[in-house]
């Protein structure tokens, strides 16, 4: 029964922490983004998202992003200082069209810096891509 599961490949669907400039504070805060770079919106989307390291777990959350358009992108979630020292991974389930697509990516710990900034596709920023 599992052979008959169809799991298709995830591609062209990023995360990404982009450093952001916030307003309201005055400060630049990283905020972790869905990039969706196909020429299909993808829908009902569904992310947990957790850190940790040998030591330290954060709390699991989950978000829901109703749809991300083709060629669009959607925040996530802020990204606290303290967790950029963690692993943190991000796991996201989608659908696109009438099938569902999952995939886990990981921003490794002290990975979350400028030095490690690209440019990122969609979006006409900078930040550092989730593998």
């Amino acid at each position: 029964m599992r052979k008959d599961i169809e799991i298709p490949e995830v591609k062209d669907v990023y995360v990404a922490a982009v450093l952001d400039f916030n307003e309201d504070h005055k400060t630049n805060d990283w905020n972790a983004y869905i990039i969706n770079d196909s020429a299909e919106a993808i829908e009902t989307v569904l992310i947990i998202t957790q850190g940790y390291d040998d030591k330290d777990m954060t709390a699991p959350l989950r978000h829901t992003i109703k749809m991300v358009p083709a060629k669009g992108y959607a925040r996530i979630e802020y990204l606290e200082n303290s967790v950029l020292r963690l692993n943190n991974f991000f796991t996201i389930t989608y659908f696109q069209g009438t099938k569902m697509y999952d995939k886990r990516f990981e921003l490794p710990a002290n990975s979350v810096l400028k030095d490690n900034t690209v440019q990122l596709p969609v979006m006409t920023k900078e930040g550092v891509l989730a593998r």
